[in-house]
């Protein structure tokens, strides 16, 4: 798990800082699955690269981990320490396929016209992980399935509209295109930077939708399984505290810091989940009107 570890070390992601909550055998196998989604999204963004080249290196990670999946052995560092932990908890072949297409969206489209495309674009690069992750984290009830699938796209909206500036940059605009007309909101307002009251309320919008994603996952997760969701809960936890920030300052996300939940923040959220995991507590601490 060498270079599994190194990868998930590097990233500081929230993603990462959530592996604390899980015994270390599971946090080893989501060390790995977590190296193996940053490797393929790094592929995938590869900006120095054209994109035939991007789509071929993408191909030959499906190869791979393909392989992996078959018991076969694989070629990429980080599938060979996959590998074990496909085998001992059954990771399918068919969910990796899927998050690849969701990066491989990327390289084609810059633009969603609907609210429904979108989601299948967050299904793919944010649920598929979740159902991937509480494979590892072990659960009884399959409304689990149904969990993971409406946390991943609360997490995932929420990211759209924290990263709004930083996509724009790249010349992707995820926002709906059918919202942007909705609200009288240009494309070039948007790749400019242009905040607006317009703007506000297109990103109220999609909060809307983000905040339901919340609320559907806040619903469907089994009593029986929040301990073992802790991790998951967790990335709930900080990503509901990001959206409310968001909102606090009225989706004005054209400055020059991006939007962050502070450390002191998240050590007080890793300490409040973890204590509702163990004591058995109270619903999670998001999704609430």
């Amino acid at each position: 798990m060498h270079q599994s570890h190194a990868i998930t070390r590097k990233s500081a992601s929230n993603l990462a800082m959530a592996f604390i909550l899980l015994p270390s055998a599971r946090r080893d196998g989501m060390s790995a699955l977590y190296a193996f989604c940053r490797q393929v999204d790094d592929a995938g963004d590869d900006e120095s690269r054209p994109i035939d080249q991007r789509r071929q290196l993408l191909a030959e990670w499906r190869a791979d981990v393909r392989r992996a999946c078959s018991g076969e052995t694989a070629q990429f560092p980080v599938n060979q320490e996959l590998r074990p932990v496909i085998q001992q908890y059954k990771l399918p072949f068919e969910l990796f396929d899927e998050l690849i297409r969701g990066v491989e969206m990327d390289l084609d489209i810059k633009r969603y016209e609907t609210f429904s495309a979108l989601e299948q674009y967050c299904y793919r690069v944010a649920s598929v992980v979740g159902l991937l992750s509480i494979e590892i984290f072990g659960y009884r009830d399959p409304a689990c399935r149904d969990y993971a699938i409406f946390l991943g796209k609360a997490l995932q909206f929420t990211n759209i509209l924290r990263d709004v500036q930083t996509d724009a940059r790249l010349g992707r605009i995820y926002l709906p295109m059918e919202e942007l007309r909705r609200f009288r909101v240009t494309e070039d307002e948007i790749l400019r930077g242009a905040y607006s009251d317009r703007f506000r309320a297109l990103a109220a919008s999609v909060a809307k939708q983000a905040r339901h994603f919340y609320q559907r996952a806040r619903e469907t997760l089994p009593v029986e399984d929040r301990r073992s969701m802790a991790a998951a809960e967790l990335m709930g936890s900080v990503y509901w505290r990001l959206l409310e920030k968001l909102e606090a300052q009225q989706f004005n996300v054209f400055g020059s810091r991006l939007t962050r939940v502070g450390k002191g923040r998240k050590v007080l959220l890793v300490l409040r989940t973890w204590y509702r995991a163990v004591s058995g507590g109270a619903a999670p601490n998001y999704g609430t009107p």
